[in-house]
């Protein structure tokens, strides 16, 4: 007999994270003041919520952010939605796979550090290149991701729909997609979070706008306070937009056992 999976409560998860994240602070303002650290090289969480407080109240973090998850949203619908056709393709078509597939690995191989400057060139410092380097990121886990999920459908389904004179389509649609969903999930999960770590790559190597700019200026005016409360920023954002991706799934795929965690 299987164990009966026991639900948490949100509201008990994020009083657990809070607890933890409470003492994690106050061990880091411990250390910092036990040890007399310098501000410039490690400062206490007072001054990175000091710095935090002023940047939102001032409306410059919102605005840059806004920059940032423009880019990031953006990139990781167009960076999916071409890795889902992409990966759906690559199953249905096997001559695209045996011609196609060898290129793509070698593309995701190359570095998006060392692509962002050919971006920068060819699409300019706007945030078209950016867009371009977040759903290059986000592509690939999705298409790889897709590519398993609908080649581990149950040949018993495939086998049934097929006897019962089913189209190719047909089979796509009602049997390997919905087979294929959970799989397809964790790309996006994945993506989710490169889509931010593109869209700061392509802001440090040139741009005029967003966080990764804020940070770039922080640390050349060795502001750390500012630098660690825009990495907070950028964390939360990350946490934010795992959790609603997370919510998604469950929606969609209530049928799987990952909807009942």
């Amino acid at each position: 007999m299987l164990p009966k999976v026991t639900r948490v409560p949100w509201l008990a998860r994020f009083a657990e994270a809070g607890a933890y994240l409470i003492g994690l602070l106050a061990f880091w303002e411990f250390v910092v003041y036990f040890f007399v650290v310098p501000s410039y090289v490690f400062p206490a969480p007072r001054e990175v919520v000091f710095a935090l407080w002023n940047g939102m109240a001032s409306g410059i973090y919102p605005y840059h952010l806004g920059v940032t998850l423009f880019e990031v949203l953006t990139g990781f619908v167009a960076g999916s939605l071409i890795g889902l056709t992409i990966g759906i393709g690559l199953v249905t078509v096997p001559f695209l796979n045996r011609v196609f597939y060898p290129y793509i690995i070698a593309i995701q191989t190359i570095p998006k550090v060392a692509i962002a400057p050919l971006m920068i060139v060819w699409f300019g410092f706007g945030i078209q290149s950016k867009i371009i380097l977040v759903g290059m990121a986000c592509m690939f886990p999705v298409l790889v991701n897709t590519v398993a999920g609908l080649r581990a459908t149950e040949s018993d389904r495939l086998a049934l729909v097929r006897a019962m004179c089913g189209t190719p389509l047909q089979i796509l649609r009602y049997v390997q997609l919905p087979s294929a969903l959970p799989y397809i999930f964790a790309g996006l999960n994945t993506g989710i979070v490169l889509a931010i770590i593109g869209a700061i790559v392509g802001e440090f190597v040139g741009a005029r706008v967003g966080i990764g700019v804020l940070i770039l200026q922080a640390n050349f005016a060795l502001d750390l306070a500012s630098v660690f409360a825009l990495l907070a920023i950028l964390s939360a954002t990350g946490v934010i937009l795992n959790m609603l991706m997370q919510m998604a799934e469950r929606r969609i795929c209530f049928w799987s056992g990952r909807s009942s965690k």
